[in-house]
């Protein structure tokens, strides 16, 4: 395995600072990875409140979001909805080939781009976005290499974390924050 350069957390809020657009992976990110499958086949996924308020307030301070996903699912599109990620690939093979589609449709280079995962399909894009993120019950062979690490697991607060994160750096925390402390 290749030796790699873990950057300090001064580097990681400098490659936040440039993120326009941030790009989640579902299950294991967004979830805390397990799959409830029902006797019909419908498929149900728990998603964290409060990840889903870090998304609006990301949304809300210029930040753009996105879904790619391999697995296909309708509560998948419902959140993505209700979160406001406006730009959403599901029954993905290929992650790059998404990655690629979205950044070129939207115009923006790699620096600009964030790419939170938690397994080795995430880790194309991963290697080519300005800020890589993983949680911590990925492989480490996908922590090794991700920029950023959260505290918080996946399902969990991972979100929110990183949302906060980029609006830390960017300087939107305190905007964003303003409205519930008056």
């Amino acid at each position: 395995m290749a030796d790699f350069i873990k950057i300090t957390l001064e580097e990681v809020l400098a490659r936040a600072q440039a993120i326009k657009l941030v790009i989640f992976d579902v299950d294991g990110v967004m979830t805390d990875g397990g799959l409830t499958i029902g006797d019909d086949g419908q498929e149900y996924k728990t998603f964290n409140t409060q990840d889903g308020l870090g998304m609006k307030l990301l949304k809300a301070s210029g930040v753009q979001m996105a879904i790619i996903t391999g697995r296909t699912s309708n509560v998948v599109k419902q959140r993505s909805e209700s979160t406001g990620v406006a730009h959403f690939y599901q029954g993905v093979d290929d992650k790059l080939v998404a990655y690629h589609d979205l950044i070129a449709k939207l115009n923006m280079t790699p620096e600009q781009t964030a790419f939170m995962g938690d397994d080795v399909v995430d880790m194309p894009p991963m290697l080519r976005c300005g800020l890589a993120v993983s949680v911590p019950a990925a492989p480490e062979s996908v922590k090794q290499r991700a920029h950023y690490v959260t505290k918080k697991a996946g399902g969990h607060g991972a979100v929110r974390e990183l949302c906060e994160l980029i609006m830390q750096a960017q300087g939107t925390f305190d905007a964003q924050m303003a409205p519930f402390f008056k």
